[in-house]
Parts: structure tokens; C-alpha cells; sequence
């Protein structure tokens, strides 16, 4: 949920824009780490801001993927580097809250990253290949009741589908054989080919594939419909058991702690300048996301609180995973 003083948020950061960035410039080539494979909203989220920051500053700005580990390769590439605000992480909840308490030999800790700007959110969407008969979710639970050990697919080990699809088995009581992939891009790949099954995916990276219907999609992981697929009902709605089902993802920037102070700011204002403008705005509403400005205080209170949230419902369900 956005509060009325993040929303504010980015006209406030955004009037003093040029003032700041002549405290802080990159005298270097500046790095976007993406702890995925291309193709997904992480990945898009790095290519935008870069290509955002390269006609801001005027240096060369990259993206960097680094897969796997569920993100926390590419995290751990960002701690291996000075934090001179040269080397952002595209992070998102799998790896920045979600790894926290999934993993037991987690290679760092939140306090090594410093939350430098929330982007953007949206719901997970309960994805079917066509072939699978079910048009609605009783429909395939009941399916994945006559069918069990099915395989899904997630786009990695500890993000939020792959914790949606176990959340979802085990509120029905069913189930599915979990296939990690390295990024959302060769997750879909593989579902539209029928080597997987069944999927939960950032709506905001498979929108297209389901307006193609080269995917059926059956619900929204978010407590509301969502404005860009209004007709998705929200999985929670669609069976008793399925009532406290709810899944957000979230995706937006970090460095390493001990940026400088000036940089935070400085980047901070770019994020936030972004996100305001009509393009940015026009492209989330195509993607089913919601923008989510505001200053790295407002993400590091997001991002803990999100942590928390993760930590009690792994807990519950007594998950516990290693890196690999």
C-alpha cells in the first residue's frame, strides 16, 4: 500500500533535482547488477533506470545479469564492490526479503545493503499452460488433485512465485514438483513449450504472453483485482481455503552500505524523477504495476516490514532451504 506521503514523495525530491545532482556525478561507468536472467520485471527495472541515469549523467551505465543462488549471486557481486554509488542491485523481494529467512547459509545480511529506491509493484498471476483443461482455480486444484507431483515452474529458488506455488499447495492440500529457472524470461520459454506445467509470474513480465494466449491465466496473488486485467479475480476470492492467500512483489534499487551520502540522494532523486515522468507511468499501466516513489527512509521501512511478513509465514509453514 502507498501512503499519501510517499506518493508526494517524488515532487518533492525532483524540485531541487539539479541542485543535487551537481553535489554528486558519477566520474565513472556506472554498473546495474540484476540477480536474474534477462527478461523479467528485475531486468527491466535495471535497463530503464540505466538507460535513465546514462542521458542524466552522461557516462556509460550498464546492466549486469547475475543469476542464480535466487538472487543472492548477483547480491553478493554488488558486496564485493566499493560502495561508491557507481554499482546499484535491481533487488526485488525475493533476495532483499524473502531469502532472510528461507535460507539457512544466507551469504549476507540486510544491513550490508542500503535501500536506495522502491520502483515498482504489482501482483503475482496463477499462470496454465493451454493444454490444462481448468478455466478457474477449483477447477485446478481439482486437477492438480488427480494429477499430482505436476511440475511448475518459478523464475528461482526463494523468489515469490516460487513461494506463491508453495504457499498455494499447501493451503489445497495438493501436490506440484517445483522447477527453478534463472529469471522469469527462460521461465515463460519453458511454459509455453509445456515443459512445465503450471506457473506463478510477475503479472507485470507476462502480461503480453497472456494477451497472446500462448498462456492461460486463472488469478491474481493481490488482495484486489488489478486494474490492467480487471476480468483475473484475486485467488483468495476463488475457494475457503484459499482465504489469507495473499502475495505482493516488489522490485527496486540498493547498494552497498556506506554509499556515500551525497550519492544516496542524488540517486534517490533520479529514481523518484523516473518514475514521474508520462512514459514510466504509461509502461507500469501496460505492465499491471504501480509506481512506488518515495525517499530510501520510506523503502527501508517497506522493505523491513516486508521482511517480517516473510519471516512469519516461512515460519509457519516451516520451510528452511540452502543457497545453492
Amino acid at each position: 500500500m502507498i501512503h499519501r506521503r510517499q506518493a508526494l514523495a517524488a515532487p518533492l525530491l525532483l524540485a531541487p533535482l539539479s541542485a543535487r545532482a551537481q553535489e554528486w556525478r558519477p566520474g565513472a561507468q556506472m554498473r546495474i547488477v540484476v540477480p536474474a536472467a534477462p527478461g523479467g520485471t528485475t531486468d527491466i527495472m535495471a535497463r530503464m533506470l540505466a538507460q535513465h541515469l546514462q542521458g542524466r549523467f552522461g557516462v556509460n551505465v550498464v546492466a549486469d545479469n547475475r543469476s542464480g543462488g535466487g538472487g543472492t549471486i548477483g547480491t553478493m557481486e554488488v558486496l564485493r564492490g566499493a560502495p561508491d554509488g557507481l554499482t546499484l542491485l535491481s533487488g526485488n523481494i525475493g533476495p532483499q526479503s524473502i531469502a532472510y529467512s528461507l535460507f539457512r547459509n544466507m551469504p549476507y545480511r540486510a544491513a550490508d545493503l542500503q535501500p536506495v529506491g522502491n520502483m515498482i509493484r504489482g501482483p503475482n498471476v496463477l499462470l496454465v499452460h493451454p493444454s490444462i483443461p481448468a478455466r478457474t482455480v477449483p477447477e485446478f486444484v481439482e486437477y492438480l488433485r488427480r494429477n499430482p507431483g505436476l511440475p511448475y515452474g518459478s523464475s528461482g529458488v526463494g523468489q515469490s512465485p516460487h513461494l506463491s506455488g508453495v504457499w498455494f499447495t499447501q493451503l489445497t492440500g495438493t501436490e506440484a514438483t517445483h522447477v527453478p529457472f534463472r529469471g522469469a524470461g527462460p521461465l515463460m520459454m519453458d511454459l509455453i513449450a509445456g515443459n512445465v506445467r503450471f506457473s506463478f509470474d510477475n503479472l507485470t513480465t507476462s502480461v503480453q504472453q497472456i494477451r497472446a494466449g500462448q498462456v492461460r491465466a486463472l488469478a491474481v496473488t493481490s488482495a484486489d483485482r488489478n486494474a490492467q486485467m480487471p476480468e483475473l479475480p484475486p485467488v483468495r476470492e476463488t475457494m475457503p481455503q484459499l482465504a489469507n492467500y495473499e502475495v505482493n512483489t516488489w522490485f527496486g534499487m540498493f547498494a552497498r552500505a556506506g554509499i556515500p551520502a551525497a550519492a544516496l540522494r542524488v540517486l534517490n532523486a533520479e529514481i523518484n524523477g523516473l518514475l514521474n515522468t508520462e512514459e514510466t507511468r504509461r509502461r507500469f499501466t501496460e505492465m499491471g504495476g504501480v509506481p512506488m516513489p518515495g525517499t530510501p527512509e520510506d523503502f527501508g521501512r517497506f522493505v523491513a516490514a516486508e521482511t517480517e511478513k516473510w519471516a512469519a509465514v516461512i515460519r509457519r509453514e516451516g520451510l528452511q532451504m540452502d543457497v545453492s
